[in-house]
C-alpha cells in the first residue's frame, strides 16, 4: 500500500527547521515556552483540548488552524488574558501561572492583537509612555529611543506623530515597537498580515527574520498557508481545539496543510466553470473624496 505523504507530518516531532536556512535548536538551552495539556472549556465548547506546544528561543513558530480551531484561545492563555482550566505553562525551565497580561509583559511577552489598542487622539510617543509606565519617562524622553529601535528594526514611525493620522501599517509598527520598547523574548503576533498591503506584509517579515535573529521567538498566528511556509521553522496546527500536528512548513504543500487544518482535503482543490456576467449592474468612475481631520472643531463664544 502506498504511504500517506501526511504520515510523515503528523509523526514528525517538534519541527525545527526554517525554509531558507536552518534553525539550529540548542538543547542546553531551556525551550522558551512549553505548553502541557493546556485544556479550556467554555459552556457548550472544548475550545483548547490538552494542546502541547514548544517555542524555542530564535524561532519563528506559527499556530494554523480554522476560524474556531481554538487559537485565539491559546493564545490568550500564554498572554493572560484568560486561564486554563487544566495543564501547564513552562516559561524558560519554569513553571508559571498567567494570571494576567502585566504579568506576562513582566516576564518578557509581548502581543500584538489584530485590533490595536492605541489612542488615535494621541501621537506615538504619548502612546508608548502609557503602556510603559511613568517609570520609563515622559513622551518627550522616550522618543530617542523609539527612533533608535524603529530604526534598528526598519520601522521607521515619527514618534510626534498623531495616531489617527498613521495608515494602518504604520499602526501595527507602533504597537510591535511598543512592545520591543519592553525588552520582550516572546512577541505573539494575531494574524497580522490582515490588514496590511503585500508590500508592508514583506516588510513586517524582515522585522521579524531580524528579531529572531537576535534569539527573539516568534508566535504567528495566521491561516495564510504561503506566508507561513515562506516565513516560519516550524509549525503547530490546531482542528477542533486539538492538536492535529507538527510540522516543518517549507517542506509540506499547501494541501498537506490544509488536510491538517480541515481534516478530509477533497473538494479543496475543486474547479468550477467561469460564468459570463451580464451587463453592469453598478459602475463607479473617477470617485474622489476628501477626509478632513476627524477630530478638528471649532468653539464659538
Amino acid at each position: 500500500m502506498k504511504p500517506d505523504p501526511l504520515a510523515r507530518i503528523l509523526l514528525y516531532p517538534q519541527a525545527t527547521h526554517f525554509a531558507s536556512e536552518p534553525f539550529m535548536s540548542n538543547h542546553a538551552i531551556p525551550a522558551r515556552l512549553q505548553l502541557r495539556h493546556i485544556t479550556k472549556r467554555y459552556p457548550g465548547c472544548l475550545a483548547n483540548d490538552a494542546v502541547d506546544l514548544t517555542i524555542q528561543p530564535g524561532e519563528i513558530h506559527a499556530l494554523l488552524g480554522e476560524n474556531g480551531a481554538g487559537k485565539s484561545t491559546l493564545m490568550k492563555i500564554i498572554y493572560g488574558v484568560t486561564q486554563p482550566d487544566a495543564g501547564s505553562i513552562i516559561w524558560q525551565g519554569q513553571a508559571q501561572i498567567m494570571r494576567n497580561p502585566a504579568q506576562a509583559r513582566s516576564l518578557g511577552i509581548g502581543m500584538v492583537f489584530q485590533h490595536f489598542s492605541l489612542f488615535e487622539t494621541l501621537s506615538v510617543a504619548q502612546n508608548i509612555a502609557l503602556a510603559m509606565g511613568a517609570a520609563a519617562g515622559t513622551p518627550r524622553q522616550l522618543e530617542p529611543r523609539i527612533r533608535e529601535v524603529s530604526q534598528r528594526y526598519g520601522m521607521a514611525v515619527e514618534p510626534q506623530r498623531l495616531v489617527h493620522s498613521l495608515s494602518i501599517g504604520e499602526r501595527q509598527k507602533v504597537e510591535i515597537i511598543r512592545c520591543l520598547m519592553q525588552d520582550i523574548h516572546l512577541l505573539i503576533l494575531d494574524e497580522p498580515t490582515s490588514v496590511l498591503t503585500p508590500q508592508e506584509a514583506e516588510e513586517l517579515f524582515v522585522t521579524l527574520r531580524h528579531l529572531a535573529s537576535e534569539g527573539c521567538s516568534i508566535l504567528f498566528i495566521s491561516h495564510k498557508l504561503g506566508e507561513v511556509r515562506a516565513l516560519c521553522h516550524s509549525a503547530t496546527v490546531l482542528r477542533n481545539g486539538k492538536v492535529s500536528g507538527h510540522c516543518i512548513p517549507a517542506e509540506c504543500s499547501d494541501l498537506e496543510l490544509a488536510r491538517l487544518m480541515v481534516g478530509d482535503a477533497e473538494g479543496l482543490t475543486a474547479h468550477y466553470e467561469k460564468v459570463s456576467g451580464g451587463a453592469a449592474f453598478l459602475q463607479v468612475d473617477r470617485l474622489s473624496w476628501h477626509n478632513p481631520d476627524p477630530f478638528g472643531c471649532s468653539l464659538k463664544d
